[in-house]
């Protein structure tokens, strides 16, 4: 009998003729509003730099001082020797701007959501995520061993019922603030309003509303409004508008100090570099200062919106950066994103399981870097590539125009 990785090529074929097979692209060039990908330049619509952070001198300084003063790793866990006053002071940056009291530096996104489901919630508990919460969020739920509760996307209603006819010894409630894929934003009011009807916990995972949203960047969860009473655990990335690596999760001193105890994958890492800390303070005194860069981003969102409303595009409602275009197939989405490719742009095809069957599209995402005529530009190659059916329409839900 042959060993089970036989079975592997046939599945990778499997990927292939259903559209669902993907493939890593050769960056050439440092992140901005254009990179050079297999020798030629495109102009750059589908990273999360979105304040045009990533490349900035400034923060490339502070990098290089980092690494000057700590060098270039960290050598261990934080719990063992790799916490160093560079990490401690910017989890206190972390904190004074997300108006919470501590705040814990992890390797990444993913890392932080699976630890902190992992470290509050056990078998006894109960978790109810968005049905289009990030796949991190989905994994952290069902790893924790709790029992695993879908609520329709964006519904409270849905929630508050799911809510109350469940007995839980815990019972977590998590959403993404700003939904990766789609762009709209969590009911935050209504979750903090039904999370304390049910003396839940509420979680949101900020990844892309953190640096974006708020007149300093604060993110969905102003801290103006909501406290750790109303959203005990915030989680945010500093790899998407922050410009740099890792990811935080803010809260109260006992939060904090559990995570530090009980999450295993804060324990078990690594800790990031030194210098990535040093740079990220940069970066996060820039994201709080400079807030003609939000300005810049919420026109150029605009005047997208504005130009696909007028062309009839089928892009879904969204504020944020992310402005998807939904196709529909996924062969379609590769050939418009392959045809846009050809026109010097550069798009990546969403397809499933990243989004739901049938819903494959173009995940557009806009920067403080680009400038008006970039988006006049796409909005115009966006029309030649998906062409127009007879009710006027665009070919979002047919077939692509060759």
């Amino acid at each position: 009998m042959g060993s089970s990785f036989d079975e592997i090529p046939e599945r990778l074929a499997r990927l292939k003729r259903h559209a669902m097979y993907r493939q890593r692209r050769i960056v050439e060039s440092p992140q901005g509003r254009e990179l050079i990908v297999d020798g030629r330049r495109l102009l750059n619509f589908c990273g999360n730099d979105y304040l045009g952070l990533a490349n900035d001198e400034r923060i490339r300084r502070a990098f290089k001082r980092g690494v000057d003063r700590w060098g270039a790793g960290a050598g261990a866990s934080h719990l063992v020797c790799g916490h160093t006053a560079a990490h401690h002071e910017l989890e206190a940056t972390l904190a004074e701007m997300t108006g919470r009291p501590c705040a814990l530096f992890f390797s990444s996104g993913y890392a932080a959501n699976l630890g902190v489901i992992n470290a509050l919630l056990g078998a006894r508990d109960c978790v109810f995520e968005d049905r289009l919460n990030h796949a991190s969020l989905l994994d952290g739920g069902w790893i924790s061993r709790a029992r695993f509760e879908f609520y329709a996307h964006l519904s409270a209603e849905d929630l508050d019922a799911r809510l109350a006819a469940s007995a839980g010894r815990r019972r977590l409630i998590v959403s993404d603030g700003v939904f990766s894929m789609d762009g709209d934003r969590c009911p935050l009011t209504d979750l903090v309003r039904i999370a304390d009807r049910h003396a839940a916990w509420l979680m949101i995972d900020d990844a892309h509303g953190f640096g974006v949203i708020g007149e300093r960047g604060a993110g969905s969860v102003d801290p103006a409004r909501f406290g750790t009473s109303d959203v005990p655990v915030l989680m945010g990335t500093l790899g998407k508008a922050v410009g740099t690596s890792g990811a935080f999760v803010a809260g109260d001193e006992n939060l904090i100090e559990f995570l530090l105890q009980r999450s295993r994958n804060y324990i078990y890492t690594t800790a990031l570099p030194a210098a990535i800390a040093e740079a990220t303070r940069t970066s996060l005194d820039i994201v709080g200062n400079e807030h003609w860069r939000r300005e810049r981003l919420a026109d150029l969102i605009a005047r997208f919106r504005q130009g696909a409303r007028e062309r009839d595009f089928d892009v879904l409602p969204s504020d944020t950066p992310i402005q998807p275009v939904v196709i529909g197939d996924a062969e379609a989405t590769l050939d418009a994103s392959r045809a846009l490719e050809a026109r010097g742009f550069l798009i990546t095809a969403i397809r499933p399981p990243t989004v739901p069957q049938g819903t494959s599209r173009l995940r557009i995402t806009l920067t403080a870097a680009h400038t008006s005529e970039d988006i006049d530009r796409l909005l115009d190659a966006l029309g030649e590539v998906l062409g127009a059916v007879p009710d006027g329409r665009s070919a979002g839900c047919g077939e692509v125009a060759k």
